[in-house]
């Protein structure tokens, strides 16, 4: 039922769909890149379901995997910034083992990108010798991302990006969200499937986008750009905490519960090591999920100012091309308190800021340098003018 959520994919799914249902061009690895929230996971597992599924048993392997709780599935997904080389190993042990139910054991790796070169060249090696019916399936945003030597022994499935109506009807259909709502949702997230529905299904997620653009547009000076860069980061920490939160308390209460230690009560010392494990597995996970919030808020500021500049370009631009098309007024305006080469330079701005915090820069200097930017450029051209 997971080919249901794929939309906008249709040559990516006939073709694995082909390969799982009979044989034809099945390889023993295999590649799934596109953008974010372009549906990579949804359709790697849809793909582990169809060739773990035997006649008949569709629906309880489609439930299985669904749980990830399928005997001849493994998967590798992490929330941290780094793949481990003790999780691929792992991984790479349990690839060998034969199928006990299904037709073949799949391993699935959610973030491939997110192995360095050492973790890699331990996974090329299980890849240039695979078991006959063991399937490997990665994930990454690009083929770039991976080893020239993962790239050369795997079968590539490209994804592009679905259209913001295919994205607002899935959302609608499978969230039960209003039409307008899932419209501007999809919009909003720029055909991100996840965030859509994050959009879509929480009041605070679309209070915490609003407030970002909000900000954006009120800067009017140096030190506005630099206070607006500290709340805009108290804002990540917010968004991430809010997704985190959830997760981390029901993971604690699984892990008590394992242990035999009621709601409540007190943790044995011989037991703390273990919760200590997943405290720090926890606060790992943390720091990835706020460099995502970060990188989804410049997301944000970048469309913000590509709204502007279609506005200052004109060239019979059709409103509903705009993201923030809800803000109209707003954008407006700021498309005329400047000229487009100064929203051009924003724009390079936002994007290298970007650059910097994949390159470790701390987050505030890289939001700060990137909204000063912005503030000079507008008074540059204030002053031209």
């Amino acid at each position: 039922m997971a080919w249901n959520d794929l939309i906008g994919q249709t040559d990516a799914v006939a073709g694995v769909r082909r390969a799982a249902e009979t044989g034809q061009g099945l390889a023993h690895s295999w590649l799934i890149t596109g953008p974010p929230g372009s549906g990579r996971s949804t359709l790697a597992y849809a793909f582990a379901s169809a060739l773990l599924a035997r006649p008949g048993d569709e629906e309880a392997t489609d439930a299985q995997v669904e749980a990830r709780t399928h005997p001849d599935l493994a998967v590798l997904s992490t929330d941290r910034v780094q793949i481990t080389i003790k999780e691929v190993r792992d991984l790479v042990a349990k690839s060998q083992y034969s199928p006990s139910v299904g037709r073949y054991r799949v391993v699935v790796i959610e973030d491939a990108d997110r192995m360095v070169e050492r973790t890699s060249n331990v996974l090329l090696k299980a890849l240039e010798e695979p078991p006959e019916r063991t399937i490997w399936i990665l994930c990454a945003p690009s083929e770039a991302d991976l080893l020239p030597t993962i790239r050369s022994r795997v079968r590539s499935v490209r994804l592009g990006v679905p259209s913001v109506s295919d994205v607002a009807e899935l959302i609608q259909r499978r969230d039960g969200v209003a039409p307008d709502v899932a419209a501007r949702a999809a919009r909003e997230a720029q055909s991100h499937i996840g965030m859509a529905h994050r959009l879509a299904t929480d009041d605070e997620a679309r209070r915490r986008r609003s407030r970002t653009l909000e900000l954006a547009l009120g800067i009017r000076s140096v030190p506005g750009a630099v206070r607006a860069a500290a709340e805009l980061l108290e804002v990540a920490g917010a968004d991430a905490a809010a997704i985190g939160a959830e997760r981390d308390a029901r993971e604690r209460d699984e892990v008590l519960r394992s242990l035999g230690v009621e709601p409540g009560g007190t943790v044995p010392p011989a037991l703390r090591s273990q919760l200590k494990t997943l405290e720090e597995d926890q606060k790992r996970r943390a720091t990835r999920s706020l460099r995502d919030g970060i990188d989804r808020i410049l997301l944000d500021l970048l469309s913000l100012y590509r709204d502007v500049l279609l506005l200052q370009l004109g060239l019979d631009l059709d409103r509903a091309q705009l993201v923030n098309l809800a803000i109209l007024d707003q954008l407006e305006q700021a498309a005329a308190a400047c000229a487009a080469p100064q929203t051009l330079a924003t724009l390079d701005g936002l994007a290298e800021a970007r650059e910097r915090i994949d390159g470790n820069v701390a987050p505030a200097l890289a939001l700060e340098a990137a909204l000063i930017t912005a503030v000079r450029h507008r008074s540059s051209s204030g002053a031209a003018a």
